[in-house]
């Protein structure tokens, strides 16, 4: 395991520089050695161009998508990428323009343009934040309420599944082993807006869990779920929805941070749909990503996040201050909710360690009681992610893997064939290497962070957010 200072931030700009070329590459030269058991393919979505002819994506979040897909077999492994080919990418092709509004980019329209589109907007499908599993059906997501399906192999775009109840949703589902089903939440927004939860079996069969109303919405990027509960973290970042619609700016920019609300849980039965109760805390806070949630046995719910004092790093990932290494960028930290009998609420962080995009053995502790949880971390308040770090829940005690001028991503686990323990595994993480300027596929032991392999690429892969290993 390798510790070093934090590298300077700038260094991690080509990270937010497109990459243009797909490329199949039969076999990426490997130092150290694969596991033998690794015979799936870790498949990843982002960002990957923010230019379209002479116009520009502003924010992180928008780039043009594109999937990554690492397979292994006999002791090697390939790597092919391919942009997302959807309504989004082939719209852009052909005009040459940005075509449909983002996170953080809008396109110029007309004020006549946005009244006869409010409520019912013209979607893109540019699905660049994560991806899912439906028994042998892949589908790219973001937070626009069109998913794309694609080939898990070839990587070529294969249709839109299916809509979601709702205008925003998630990207971060659910899988219900004993249903076979995706769960997932949206946001229907209107004169009476309301949160959905949902359900989706394959293509075509896809039922109602529940529905809580709502006046103002509240931003919600992932959702908790429990072997009973469905959990709705309600931070106060907070949407008029008649602003959205009419206000002519970009997406998240239409969000008010209104910290006298404090943050609201709300907990739905998954069996029936029925609201089990709403728990509030004045203590406000902020969050994109759950890291898990469950009953502990004596009544309370618990509920972890990575969690920010507010809502400033929307403002932090605009790709201006990104790009020049001005961004100032607050620190995310394990916090636990405990949600109690008569609606108390007790809020503790749970580690000094930052973490970031976190990752759990999910086929194993999903909506459980967990020990570990890997994500990124930082060794400095206010600059780039630049470390994996494994931290215990019950402790808080933490252990990082870094290295100089490496900038790694999200780190996926997976599970060791037969294994005992929860940490019995090895850790998948794309990392850019600013000195050799392209990436790596690094290999970790998911238990001790010691490096067991890497693969090189010959060229950078853009900082992205999730992917899933697929077994073969």
């Amino acid at each position: 395991m390798t510790t070093v200072a934090a590298p300077a931030q700038t260094s991690n700009r080509l990270g937010f520089t497109s990459l243009e070329a797909e490329t199949d590459i039969a076999t990426l030269p490997v130092r150290g050695a694969l596991p033998t058991w690794l015979t799936g393919s870790l498949l990843r979505t982002g960002p990957a161009k923010w230019e379209v002819g002479d116009e520009a994506y502003r924010h992180w979040f928008d780039g043009l998508a594109m999937l990554h897909r690492f397979a292994f077999g006999d002791g090697g492994v390939s790597y092919r990428n391919r942009f997302l080919r959807g309504r989004t990418y082939r719209a852009a092709e052909e005009t040459g323009a940005i075509p449909f509004p983002e996170f953080g980019t809008d396109p110029c329209r007309s004020i006549f343009k946005r009244l006869t589109s409010a409520f019912s907007p013209e979607f893109g499908d540019n699905a660049n934040v994560n991806l899912a599993r439906l028994g042998e059906e892949f589908v790219a997501m973001t937070e626009t309420p069109i998913p794309v399906a694609f080939d898990p192999e070839t990587l070529e775009a294969a249709g839109v599944p299916w809509s979601p109840p709702g205008q925003i949703t998630t990207a971060h589902p659910h899988h219900d082993p004993q249903r076979g089903e995706l769960v997932n939440f949206a946001a229907r927004l209107g004169p009476r807006s309301s949160y959905r939860f949902f359900a989706q079996r394959d293509r075509h069969r896809q039922r109602a869990l529940g529905s809580l109303p709502v006046r103002t919405p509240g931003y919600v990027h992932s959702f908790g779920m429990t072997e009973r509960f469905l959990v709705l973290a309600e931070f106060p970042f907070v949407v008029n929805p008649l602003r959205l619609a009419l206000s002519g700016r970009p997406y998240i920019e239409n969000y008010r941070w209104e910290p006298e609300r404090g943050t609201r849980f709300h907990l739905v039965e998954r069996e029936t749909g029925e609201r089990h109760g709403t728990w509030h805390t004045d203590q406000p806070m902020f969050a994109f990503h759950h890291v898990n949630a469950y009953e502990d046995g004596a009544g309370d719910v618990v509920v972890d996040m990575s969690a920010y004092e507010d809502a400033t790093i929307m403002d932090a990932l605009y790709l201006d201050p990104l790009r020049a290494g001005d961004s100032d960028l607050p620190t995310p930290r394990l916090r636990r909710a405990r949600l109690g009998a008569g609606g108390s609420v007790a809020i503790e962080d749970r580690s000094p360690a930052p973490l970031e995009l976190p990752r759990i053995n999910y086929g194993r502790v999903n909506a459980r009681p967990h020990r570990w949880a890997w994500g990124l971390s930082t060794a400095r308040e206010g600059v780039w992610l630049d470390r994996i770090v494994k931290i215990d829940v019950e402790t808080g005690e933490a252990r990082t893997w870094a290295q100089d001028g490496a900038y790694p991503g999200e780190p996926v686990f997976v599970a060791r064939p037969g294994a005992g323990a929860e940490d019995d595994g090895v850790l998948l993480s794309v990392v850019l290497d600013s000195e050799r300027r392209a990436s790596s596929l690094l290999v970790l032991d998911a238990s001790s962070l010691d490096e067991v392999a890497r693969a090189e690429v010959p060229h950078h892969i853009p900082f992205g957010f999730h992917g899933q290993y697929a077994a073969a």
